[in-house]
């Protein structure tokens, strides 16, 4: 079935159900009024989504003509490391945001351009068993003639994590999807440090923090037993032996790289709470414990952590706070949530609450990076617990991490000027990450296809749907899209907590369930299904002319 709408006014629309377009008339519908405060803010919405997915496509196109010449594959930095491409770098921070913003924006570049890198990689770089090693463009092979796989398995666990997790999350069921099962398997198959609960594939934390993650929700993805039997398998060893966060280290990092620790444990935790009761009763004590510790002794005034701590004496190593305070309290949210224990929510708000403290923090130095880990961190809770203060800081956040793409603040960044790079290394692909988790929130989830840079959707919650506006620059027809559950729908997840690179949920609808689409004043509707929405319907605009329209469940 096609759907149409051609936008000839803003102040009046009528649906034709015997042609099914949508256009300017005088008929008369049900009494569904558009508030002008919403309609505002929908259209307000739609201008910044614009700015963020026009800066992400911006990053794309600058970083692709440094792609190797032969291989096509994207380099770990513009520097120093412009001949190598690595797993816990090129791979996981940068290529996968290149891959996301294509799939949103330019699907011919998707299907393309970076469905053959994902080919290449496979096969230039896999080399134990299925997990990639660091290639060089101009040794046209590895970097290092010795294999070092702990090395190996630290690139892989990167690459599921940061990179992987969140493409599988947003697109589905991909060959992204079949890369990451394969590297999981091929993690525990190499696993080899012995412990009196079995093989695990490394004593890093960073890496086990990685892999309990991956594991909890791949486990819910696919069913198989094996991903949850090999989580339970480090829950034992650092719950249950004497490897635990908190109680039997002397240094714990809050910050990324070490904080993964305590959101994998945690993220186990709930997956054990909703499928081995026994389990979980096992690991309670000793997740509270951890928790507890934490916030005694690792977190300032305002509830923001510090980088590292000794969780044992509780002297701060470090003092400085932790871009990625977001992370960590994915950790505390997701317990809440499974257990309703009240603090761990109460801790959390507080955080959220005091971020105007931190207007143009100096995260990592000033970094966009920096700016980009926090503002997801505010992104991903904001989604959960919907706090004025926090919306007020974000959208401050983004407009300070946006101008750092057009500046060189920095010297070593001189060169990138207005280009659409942002610092040059690997860590600009965490830009997009951010921009795109900000749009997506600002349109609630809604997109368009084709994306035009003359096109602004955006969108405002109501209290039963959602308002969406449109205005274009130029003439337009495609289609509009809408979000589903996909934490169901993709992962299966027994509850939607908050993750480490997820991108959140905003409006969803259900394939199954029926929704009215109310144009202009109330004046037209229509009523669809939530998979037509899904799939798109079809509209027309004309240039210069805004459309509103509400879309709510039907009862």
């Amino acid at each position: 079935m096609r759907h149409h709408l051609k936008a000839q006014s803003l102040w009046s629309l009528c649906f034709f159900t015997s042609s099914l377009i949508f256009f300017l008339g005088s008929c008369k519908g049900p009494e569904t009024k558009v508030n002008e405060a919403s309609e505002n803010l929908a259209i307000e919405n739609g201008y910044l989504a614009h700015e963020g997915f026009r800066r992400s496509m911006l990053f794309v196109q600058a970083w692709l003509p440094y792609a190797d010449k032969e291989s096509g594959l994207i380099p770990r930095n513009l520097r120093e490391s412009i001949d190598i491409w690595n797993a816990k770098d090129a791979a996981a921070d940068n290529y996968p945001f290149m891959v996301l913003t294509s799939a949103i924006l330019e699907p011919t570049l998707y299907k393309g351009k970076m469905a053959q890198i994902l080919q290449t990689e496979i096969a230039l770089t896999s080399r134990l068993d299925r997990l990639p090693d660091t290639y060089s463009f101009t040794k046209k092979g590895f970097d290092r003639e010795e294999i070092d796989k702990d090395e190996i398995i630290f690139g892989a666990s990167e690459y599921i994590k940061d990179g992987l997790l969140p493409l599988t999350e947003y697109i589905g069921h991909t060959p992204w999807s079949e890369r990451m099962i394969a590297l999981i398997d091929d993690i525990w198959k190499n696993a080899s440090y012995v412990t009196p609960f079995g093989n695990i594939p490394s004593l890093n934390v960073e890496v086990n923090g990685e892999l309990l993650q991956a594991l909890s929700r791949v486990y819910w993805m696919t069913g198989e037993e094996k991903y949850l039997n090999w989580a339970k398998r480090l829950g034992d060893y650092y719950l249950l032996g004497d490897h635990h966060p908190t109680d039997d280290v002397e240094v714990l990092r809050l910050r990324d790289h070490g904080c993964e620790i305590v959101s994998g444990l945690c993220e186990l935790y709930v997956a054990v709470a909703n499928s081995d009761p026994e389990k979980a009763t096992a690991y309670k004590s000793h997740i509270y414990r951890m928790l507890d510790r934490i916030l005694e002794v690792g977190i300032n005034e305002d509830g923001l952590f510090y980088n590292q701590i000794n969780p044992q004496t509780g002297e701060i190593l470090d003092e400085r706070i932790a871009d990625t305070w977001g992370y960590t309290y994915n950790a505390y949210y997701s317990v809440y949530l499974q257990d309703q224990y009240g603090p761990y929510k109460e801790a959390v708000m507080k955080a959220m609450k005091n971020l105007h403290n931190y207007t143009h923090y100096d995260w990592e130095d000033g970094s966009a990076d920096g700016y980009a880990d926090a503002i997801e961190s505010a992104l991903n809770l904001y989604n959960r617990e919907a706090l004025p203060e926090t919306k007020d800081w974000i959208d401050s956040e983004i407009q300070h991490m946006w101008s750092l793409q057009d500046s060189s603040y920095r010297k070593n960044t001189e060169a990138f000027r207005n280009t659409g790079i942002i610092e040059g290394w690997h860590g600009d692909g965490n830009f997009a990450r951010t921009s795109i988790m900000y749009s997506l929130w600002k349109s609630q989830g809604v997109t368009a296809s084709p994306w035009k840079e003359e096109l602004y959707l955006g969108a405002s919650p109501l209290e039963n749907g959602i308002l969406i506006s449109m205005v274009s620059d130029e003439d337009w027809e495609g289609k509009i899209k809408f979000d589903h559950p996909r934490h169901q729908s993709v992962f299966k997840l027994p509850l939607d907590y908050p993750r480490i690179n997820q991108l959140p949920e905003w409006f969803t609808v259900d394939k199954d369930q029926k929704y009215k689409v109310t144009f202009s004043k109330g004046e037209s509707s229509q009523t669809y299904s939530g998979k037509e929405l899904m799939e798109g319907i079809e509209l027309k605009l004309e240039k210069g002319h805004q459309v509103s329209f509400v879309v709510s469940p039907l009862e």
